[in-house]
């Protein structure tokens, strides 16, 4: 990168243009747009994830200070908090969603060979969601109860990375299983969810697709054993069975086997009952698997206190999504360069250090060694979230 670029205008590099291109045109995002494109938007909110903006006219004031600047960063209009709020709330928000896919595909193969803690070839994900709170006076499509409103993230997250390869913005309300309906399983895959996703006959998919699922089991879950396996006691594992569902209702939605673990976690004691269609892996890879989930709840944490997304500056719908989509795109970008750019920093770190130099003109390897800052493995269950937070 030379020299005379701005700090911000190297992470937005990260971008090719005709990639971003052919996302605005898929979607007719700059049609009768006479100024203030959608690179323009893109620019201005992302400059306010990166430097921690309140709001939109937080956003204006800022980059209005800096109007000696504002061309060297890409802009090409004005920036005004008014046609800011109109393009987030007119401009289709799937511009972003498809943007963030692109980005998303070139960080996994970045970080492909990267460990979570468990040594397996086959790709991991963690599926969870998280619930944003929100004013139900100011967003009342996304009712949640009667005297609050709610908006829903589900995510589905690659371990290695880590990188969220699928998310879903949906009401409150909305029950985390339903998000099963819109998972194309990836054959060969696991996928590691909680107990709220139990449904036998969405999970039956994963089985047709040749894709594994590792998930806990509901108590009451009516179950007749099969067989019964050999277990390593000293490993946790309890027990280790095959199974099949004893309810003539329920074998019509799976009517495969299963394989259900039983394992005791020695730190905390509890005793805790997997559910998988993998009959391979040892008994304590499912259970080493099942807390691999942890992950995305790290994620979770990590994007609600590095980013802008639990306060948005617009209350429609698509202004929603919008922020969403484009903070998601910030993230996979840092992520992206801290790979390519061989960075020895934390996300977390990498973000503090932009969100206070966009404005300067040095090579941002460069700027990132003069920090000083170390990343040190402190132990096992620390790695894997070291690598990408």
């Amino acid at each position: 990168m030379g020299v005379e670029k701005l700090i911000f205008s190297q992470v937005m590099d990260g971008i090719h243009p005709e990639q971003f291109r052919r996302c605005v045109q898929r979607y007719d995002g700059n049609y009768r747009t006479r100024n203030f494109a959608c690179w323009d938007q893109f620019l201005a909110m992302s400059f306010a994830q990166i430097t921690y903006r309140e709001s939109l006219a937080d956003i204006e004031v800022c980059l209005r200070s800096r109007q000696d600047q504002l061309y060297r960063m890409g802009f090409r209009s004005t920036v005004a908090h008014s046609t800011l709020a109109d393009a987030n709330s007119s401009r289709d928000w799937r511009i972003y969603h498809d943007l963030a896919q692109g980005l998303i595909a070139r960080a996994r193969r970045l970080y492909a060979n990267e460990s979570f803690g468990v040594e397996l070839e086959q790709t991991v994900y963690a599926l969870d969601s998280t619930t944003i709170d929100l004013c139900l006076s100011l967003f009342p499509w996304a009712r949640f109860r009667s005297t609050k409103a709610a908006v829903k993230l589900h995510t589905l997250l690659d371990l290695r990375g880590p990188i969220p390869t699928m998310i879903s913005i949906s009401e409150g309300k909305q029950a985390d299983v339903r998000v099963l309906d819109e998972l194309v399983p990836e054959p060969g895959a696991f996928y590691v969810m909680d107990r709220g996703y139990l449904d036998f006959g969405r999970l039956h998919r994963f089985e047709l697709a040749s894709a594994f699922f590792v998930t806990r089991a509901k108590a009451g879950v009516q179950l007749n054993r099969l067989e019964s396996r050999p277990v390593d006691k000293g490993t946790g594992v309890r027990s280790d069975q095959v199974v099949w569902l004893s309810l003539l209702k329920s074998i019509e939605h799976y009517p495969d086997r299963l394989r259900r673990i039983g394992y005791k976690d020695p730190e905390s004691g509890r005793v805790l009952v997997f559910l998988t269609n993998n009959f391979d892996l040892p008994a304590i890879t499912i259970a080493q698997l099942y807390k691999c989930r942890w992950g995305v709840e790290l994620f979770f944490k990590w994007i609600k206190q590095n980013l802008r997304i639990k306060h948005f500056f617009g209350t429609t719908e698509n202004a929603v999504k919008t922020q969403v989509w484009i903070a998601i795109c910030v993230y996979v970008l840092v992520a992206i360069l801290r790979k390519e750019l061989g960075l020895d920093l934390s996300l977390s770190q990498i973000l503090q250090v932009l969100s206070v130099n966009v404005f300067e003109q040095v090579p941002l390897a460069e700027l990132v060694a003069k920090t000083g800052f170390q990343n040190k493995t402190l132990d096992v269950r620390n790695q894997l979230m070291l690598n990408g937070f």
